[in-house]
C-alpha cells in the first residue's frame, strides 16, 4: 500500500510517501519560521496563507521524490485535528481534491506513529508522551488505535513555554532549539524555578507557574548579563525536563506498563532525551525515541497512522473537516 501524508495543522507545510506504512519514500517540509519569528510565535492568518503558497509545490515534490503519480497511490491520509482550524482546512480541501480514498488522521496520533517508523518500534501495550508546541499529553497505548489519556496540560503546552521563555530572554523564535542551544552555557542549578504539582493527585502537567516564574526574573534582576541569560535558559529546561520525566515515571509505575514512547516537538530536546532515558534504564522501562526529524512536525507519521487506518477498511467522506479541538483518547 502507498500511501501519500499530508499534514498542516500548524505552522508547518508537509507532504511525505510511505510504501507499506513504515517505508519512507519521501519526506518534505516547508518551514514558517521566516514568517512567524519577527512575531514570537506563530501568526494564525498568516500560517494558513503560507500553507496556501506552498502546499501543491511540495506535494509535488514528495511524488517526484518518491518516484509515483497520484495514479499509484492506494490513498491519501490527512491531517484534520487538533491545530489551526484555517491551517487545517488548507490540507483537508486539498486532500478531497483527488478523488482517492481518503481517511483522516489526528495530529497526535501520527506523532505516536513516528515511533513506528524508526527500526525499534514499541509493542502494545505502551505510554506515550507527546510533547509539542501546542500540546503536552501522556496517553495510554492500549491496542492500535486504542488510547485514554493520562494526563494533560492545564495550561501552556512545554513548547509553547519554551517560546515565551525565549521572548522573555530575547532569544528569538522558535523558542526550543534555541533555549537548548543557550542553555549549553549556562548552570541547571542557578535559579530554583519551581515545578509545578498537582494537589489532587492527577497526572496532568501545568508550565504557566514557571513561566510566570522567568518573568518575575527578568524583571527583578533585568537586564541580564550573557552569562544570566544562558543560567536561566538552563534552569528553565532543567525545571521543565524534570517535570515531564517525574510524571512520566510514575504514570509507569501506577499502570504497570513498561514501554515508553516520547515523541512530539520537545521530544527533539536532548536533555529531555538523556533524562528520560536514564530514568527509564533505572525503572527497568524500554524508552522509544524517534530522531528528532521525526519528532517535529512532519507528514510521515500522518501516513504511517493513515495507512494503518486504511488497511482497517476506514474511510472518511468528502465532509470530512478540519476539527480545530479533536481529541485522540476513546
Amino acid at each position: 500500500m502507498v500511501v501519500l501524508g499530508i499534514e498542516s495543522s500548524c505552522d508547518e507545510t508537509a507532504a511525505a510517501v510511505l510504501s507499506d506504512g513504515r517505508r519512507i519514500l519521501s519526506s518534505v517540509v516547508a518551514s514558517q519560521d521566516d514568517v512567524h519569528a519577527p512575531y514570537g510565535g506563530v501568526v494564525p492568518e498568516l500560517a494558513s496563507r503560507r500553507h496556501i503558497e506552498v502546499i501543491v509545490p511540495v506535494i509535488e515534490r514528495a511524488l517526484d521524490q518518491a518516484h509515483v503519480r497520484l495514479a499509484d497511490l492506494d490513498g491519501i491520509a490527512v491531517t484534520h485535528g487538533p491545530g489551526l482550524v484555517g491551517s487545517l482546512l488548507v490540507g483537508t480541501s486539498l486532500a478531497k481534491a483527488h478523488g482517492l480514498p481518503l481517511v483522516g488522521v489526528n495530529h497526535l496520533e501520527g506523532h505516536i506513529y513516528a515511533s513506528f517508523l524508526t527500526d525499534d518500534p514499541p509493542e502494545y501495550p505502551f505510554l506515550a508522551l507527546v510533547v509539542s508546541g501546542g500540546h503536552t499529553a501522556l496517553y495510554h497505548a492500549r491496542a492500535p488505535r486504542e488510547y485514554a489519556l493520562l494526563g494533560q496540560t492545564r495550561d501552556d503546552a512545554a513548547g509553547e513555554a519554551f517560546d515565551k521563555v525565549a521572548k522573555l530572554l530575547g532569544l528569538g523564535f522558535p523558542g526550543g532549539p534555541i533555549v537548548q542551544r543557550t542553555a549549553e552555557s549556562g548552570d541547571p542549578a542557578a535559579i530554583a524555578f519551581p515545578a509545578s504539582r498537582m494537589t489532587d493527585g492527577a497526572r496532568d502537567f501545568s508550565f504557566s507557574g514557571i513561566k510566570t516564574s522567568v518573568s518575575l526574573y527578568v524583571k527583578r534582576h533585568g537586564p541580564l548579563s550573557e552569562r544570566q541569560v544562558a543560567d536561566v535558559a538552563a534552569s528553565f529546561q532543567a525545571a521543565v525536563v524534570r517535570m515531564l520525566v517525574r510524571k512520566t515515571m510514575r504514570a509507569c509505575e501506577q499502570t504497570g506498563v513498561k514501554r515508553v514512547v516520547l515523541t512530539g516537538g520537545v521530544a527533539a530536546n536532548r536533555p529531555l532525551r538523556e533524562a528520560l532515558a536514564a530514568e527509564a534504564v533505572a525503572h527497568g522501562v524500554r524508552l522509544h525515541v524517534p530522531p528528532p526529524r521525526l519528532c517535529t512536525d512532519n507528514a510521515a507519521m500522518i501516513a504511517a497512522a493513515g495507512s494503518d487506518r486504511l488497511k482497517a477498511g476506514e474511510r472518511a467522506a468528502l465532509d470530512l473537516n478540519a476539527v480545530p479541538d479533536l481529541t485522540l483518547a476513546q
